[in-house]
């Protein structure tokens, strides 16, 4: 097949309902991409690859090789879905004490520890495209990248959402020349509507395509890496003031050598007769989700009230067990109990119908029968973002991927000469034990993946692909995608009105993390079961879905507003 030209963004919108194949993104670019690799004859798996190529130029601050992610995949001809563990990992001299200040004996601030060598991870991005591409693709990863190295090369319109991130992360950008130069020009952020270029980023996709992936993990690129998390590349004439010192950290050329992805099975678990597949561990997504969604299911909520009540609820029981238990080393059985329903029935006998339970609240005991919870337990980390996209093809295959370099802008280190951002995914390791006297499952250790809590994930209903959805956000991806089911599956929203309902967030914390409107519209039915609400944020998430219809039809959704507004497109608007 030909090289696939860069496609015009779609005219769509958040969401669009045809045949023969969908994309939905964040950004039209990549939506565009992805459609146009469809509309070539490729599969979802081609334009899943090729989109999150894209995204890792137009979304750089919250995607891109630099770092890493988890790929669902449920293959149409086998019928069955599959996970690819791109998650980053840590060096392999990593400690549990890794986060922890020799001079003081304290962990680091959190700002100290982003902004250096010590937060990198191994990225796995390209190893996922890799392993992605020969497994289930049709087309070659170089052919896939080729769209994106060009939209580098050319260039895309800087919008108010792009230029706010940067905004935001001035003066961690201003530390280092490489990051200024590419996203500072003249000191200050790019204007909206100016043109912005990487031919650095460019020429590494071409540079990858030429020679494989193991440029990257054992080659020049590799070699880079290390350098510059090694000896940061710290301007002498830094734009902006930053407080902390930037470490130098402990990732080597043999750690990169040693990468690889991993192939867990997926979650599964049942819900009013659909199956849902999500992802293990080191994601935390795929339990947290089960476990609250059985929980549901064994409350059986039948009101407005009650259903937001009890979701809220579950919420906060399954993540008080997350951080109690899941980590990447949890056992096998101890993850299969978590997304029983046997499990969901010594949890949901918590719930009462006529008030919220006292926050936090402990996580369950693992190895006991009935209503008693455990007496340890402590918070949970919160992360920040990353990107989603969601790709459906004519033959029935669907890819759920969500993408990350963690905190926006990563570690705020564009690799020299190389045009991408280095992660942070190492600060999603608790830096202490937040669980004592137990074992806190999330404490770094050598070669490590930190646990994420990225929820990528597929429904079946009878077998067959229904709905694919997911969502960045960091710890609160897991509510999102958790909301959105719960409107859709039962409030019986339709899938663009459960997209776009207001959210709120009970990640086992005293108040709920709420959107204005969810507040304002719910709040009046919920504080007097004795929920109370944090201080309101902006937005919560920023999800795409498809949902697949009789007669092979396909509804893409993407966010309406929240990031600046999604796209979604099909490749045929009409049959």
């Amino acid at each position: 097949m030909a090289a696939p030209a860069v496609a015009s963004p779609p005219s769509s919108g958040p969401t669009a309902t045809g045949y023969g194949g969908a994309v939905a993104t964040v950004d039209p670019t990549a939506t565009a991409v992805g459609l146009d690799v469809l509309r070539r004859g490729g599969n979802a798996v081609d334009a899943a690859v090729a989109a999150a190529a894209t995204l890792g130029v137009t979304e750089p601050f919250s995607a891109g090789i630099g770092g890493g992610g988890f790929f669902v995949y449920y293959d149409a001809k086998h019928r069955r879905v599959s996970t690819i563990d791109g998650r980053e990992a840590g060096p392999a001299t990593m400690t549990s004490t890794y986060f922890i200040d020799r001079a003081d004996g304290l962990p680091y601030d959190f700002p100290e520890a982003r902004v250096s060598g010590l937060s990198v991870g191994v990225p796995g991005t390209l190893a996922t495209w890799e392993s992605a591409a020969r497994s289930w693709g049709t087309r070659s990863l170089a052919s896939l990248l080729r769209p994106a190295a060009e939209v580098a090369d050319r260039g895309f319109p800087v919008d108010a959402t792009f230029r706010q991130q940067i905004a935001d992360n001035a003066d961690a950008f201003g530390q280092f020349d490489a990051t200024s130069e590419l996203y500072l020009p003249g000191g200050q952020p790019p204007a909206v509507g100016s043109t912005q270029r990487n031919p650095d980023l460019a020429d590494t996709y071409r540079l990858i395509a030429r020679k494989g992936t193991d440029v990257l993990y054992r080659g020049a690129v590799a070699r880079d890496i290390v350098r510059a998390v090694q000896h940061p590349p710290v301007s002498a004439d830094p734009i902006g003031t930053w407080a902390y010192p930037i470490r130098p950290g402990a990732l080597t050329l043999q750690d990169l050598a040693r990468y690889d992805v991993r192939r867990p099975a997926p979650t599964r678990s049942d819900f009013r007769g659909l199956s849902v597949y999500g992802m293990s561990t080191p994601s935390s997504g795929g339990t947290a989700v089960s476990e609250a969604l059985n929980i549901l299911e064994k409350v059986n909520p039948t009101d407005l009230t009650q259903v937001l009540h009890t979701y809220l609820e579950a919420s906060a029981l399954s993540f008080a067990d997350r951080g109690r238990y899941v980590g990447a080393y949890t056992p096998q059985k101890i993850l299969d109990k978590l997304v029983s329903d046997r499990w969901a029935g010594q949890r949901a006998c918590q719930i009462s119908s006529s008030s919220a339970l006292p926050k936090p609240v402990p996580p369950g005991d693992i190895n006991a029968r009935g209503c008693t919870p455990a007496t340890v337990g402590g918070p949970t980390e919160q992360g920040q973002s990353t990107t989603n996209l969601t790709v459906a093809d004519k033959w029935g295959n669907v890819v759920e991927y969500t993408l990350t370099i963690e905190q926006t802008g990563g570690n705020a280190v564009v690799v020299p000469g190389r045009g991408f951002l280095l992660n942070n995914e190492l600060t999603d390791f608790n830096f202490t034990n937040t669980q004592a006297p137990a074992a806190d499952p999330n404490l770094p250790g050598p070669g490590k993946r930190p646990r994420s809590s990225m929820s990528p994930t597929i429904v079946l209903k009878d077998g067959k692909p229904f709905l694919a959805l997911g969502s960045p956000g960091g710890a609160t991806i897991i509510t999102t995608v958790l909301q959105i089911l719960v409107n859709r599956l039962i409030l019986g929203q339709s899938l663009p009105a459960a997209m776009a309902a207001p959210r709120a967030s009970q990640r086992n914390t005293a108040g709920i993390q709420a959107e204005p409107a969810f507040h304002t519209t719910y709040g009046p039915l919920l504080t007097p079961l004795g929920h109370s609400f944090a201080a309101d944020v902006p937005e919560l998430g920023a999800a795409t879905a498809i949902e697949l219809t009789r007669g092979g039809g396909f509804i893409a959704s993407s966010e309406p507003v929240r990031r600046g507004g999604g796209a979604a497109g099909v490749v045929h608007p009409n049959r």
